[in-house]
């Protein structure tokens, strides 16, 4: 598995927003159909809200790619 740390500045970073910042997707649209299709993972958990909000702590697995929000 592929591990990445990701430094935001801002208070959250929305879970589609992340998906293009790491470049695990290239477009909007490409997130969203993995989001709702419960490819995504936060904390654990599938989760299908694009627009969740991820803060420090926050960890996204996305197939073989694990991204920690710092």
């Amino acid at each position: 598995m592929t591990r990445e740390n990701i430094s935001i500045t801002t208070e959250y970073i929305k879970l589609e927003a992340l998906l293009k910042f790491a470049g695990l997707t290239e477009t909007g649209g490409e997130a969203k159909v993995l989001i709702q299709d419960g490819n995504v993972t936060v904390n654990g958990a599938v989760c299908l809200q694009r627009g969740k909000k991820l803060r420090p702590g926050d960890v996204v697995v996305l197939g073989e790619t694990e991204v920690s929000i710092v």
